[in-house]
């Protein structure tokens, strides 16, 4: 039975870079243009040819979201950006639009196409019509069950691909007039302000300012405010069904929450595959607390049981679940040639802040191989070697005295009850 393919959200480059350093089969990312993802940090095309040779040359995929529902001005210069998509050599185009996959089979015919989650491919018969019209694979719709799941496996043979972690959306499949009305923000066309996550009460016209709690919650209630999607414990289930890729959402998220969610996945799904299902439960409890480390609204298993009810919400918060501070990555020589050598001790090492620290606060150290580790800080220097206490300004680089080597692509994190 094969492996599912891994596949990761790249934001940005460092995203990219950190998801396949830490195991990610293939990533996922936007143009500047076209996309679901207007507020990511998204690429141009000089930055995606380089994103597309750095991720071949470790003999991975790249796909490109072109995903948006098109209205007609956007066929101006749609042609020429899937033609250039094509040249680059991409492993995919994401897409929903008929009118856009019209296209992309016209103007750019050796494009490969996966057809996204918009599209909400929720039954065997569409998802067949899809593969007749030249798509390679069909991202499933998120509200399907296990027993649908089993069903659409069965009579498909085409390529499939499930989400099986992050954000949830309230709308189905992600398509949703919210934002639009509210905000004026199309989410259809990578706007998307969030208002799902924002607190409503309920105003009756003929009493104006009077508010009245849809609970009994005086600070009005979050009715559209989903769990975060995680199978994690569920993938022995979802192993026989032979998919194709195993998807996780997050292209706006953090580097730290793309290295940890990716590392967990994938020696999960090595471990479940290659050594069977008794010595994946014996490690999922700490696969578990990985995940719990990063920020994330409260878990659920989605719609794989059934219909999800008022526990699969928050109903009194939109906020995150953040246990744990991430403060910095660590830096390559390459990136550190250029400062001060002050400080040369062979246990020192170049970090890059991302949050604020000081001497006697104990860090983490999440590593792409091997188990994390945590040490107490003790010295640090400046880029021009000056002894510091604090780092306390915004990507400030800093070089630091540890007890053992710090991996590249190394991430450190501080637990809360650890800051001072």
């Amino acid at each position: 039975m094969k492996k599912p393919e891994l596949l990761a959200p790249a934001g940005d480059w460092e995203k990219l870079t950190y998801a396949l350093a830490y195991g990610a089969d293939a990533v996922y990312m936007g143009g500047q243009a076209f996309g679901l993802r207007a507020y990511a940090g998204n690429f141009g095309l000089e930055e995606m040819k380089k994103a597309v040779s750095w991720t071949h040359g470790l003999g991975k995929k790249l796909y490109v979201t072109v995903n948006i529902f098109a209205h007609e001005a956007d066929f101006e210069e749609l042609p020429a950006y899937l033609k250039q998509l094509e040249r680059l050599g991409v492993d995919g185009a994401i897409v929903s639009d008929p009118g856009v996959i019209a296209m992309a089979q016209e103007v750019a015919p050796r494009l490969p196409l996966h057809l996204s989650t918009q599209a909400n491919n929720t039954n065997s018969y569409s998802v067949r019509f899809w593969l007749k019209q030249g798509i390679e694979r069909v991202v499933l719709a998120r509200e399907l069950t296990l027993e649908e799941l089993r069903n659409m496996r069965s009579k498909v043979d085409g390529g499939l691909e499930i989400f099986i972690h992050g954000a949830m959306c309230m709308s189905y499949s992600g398509r949703c007039l919210l934002s639009n009305y509210l905000t004026g923000r199309d989410a259809n066309r990578g706007e998307c302000t969030q208002p799902c996550r924002w607190g409503y009460a309920l105003v009756e016209e003929k009493r104006p300012g009077e508010v009245f709690p849809i609970e009994e919650d005086e600070r009005g209630t979050y009715v559209f405010n989903s769990h975060d999607l995680c199978l994690l414990p569920h993938l022995p289930l979802l192993k026989p069904f032979n998919f194709d890729s195993f998807k996780i959402e997050g292209r706006m998220k953090s580097v730290q929450y793309v290295a940890s969610t990716v590392k967990v996945y994938r020696e999960a799904i090595d471990t479940l595959w290659e050594e069977g299902e008794k010595a994946f439960q014996a490690k999922l409890p700490q696969w578990l607390e990985e995940l719990d480390k990063v920020s994330h609204r409260d878990y659920s298993a989605g719609f794989l049981f059934g219909k999800p009810g008022a526990k699969s919400h928050n109903l009194e918060s939109s906020h995150y679940v953040r246990d744990y501070d991430f403060v910095g990555v660590s830096l390559d020589d390459e990136e550190t040639e250029n400062y001060s050598a002050d400080a040369t001790d062979k246990n020192a090492a170049w970090i890059e802040q991302r949050n604020h620290f000081k001497r006697g606060e104990v860090l983490e150290v999440l590593t792409p191989r091997g188990e994390s580790w945590s040490f107490e800080v003790t010295e640090m220097w400046d880029a021009e070697g000056a002894p510091i206490e604090v780092a306390r300004h915004a990507q400030q680089k800093i070089r630091m005295t540890v007890p053992e080597r710090i991996l590249p692509f190394s991430i450190l994190r501080r637990a809360k009850s650890e800051k001072k």
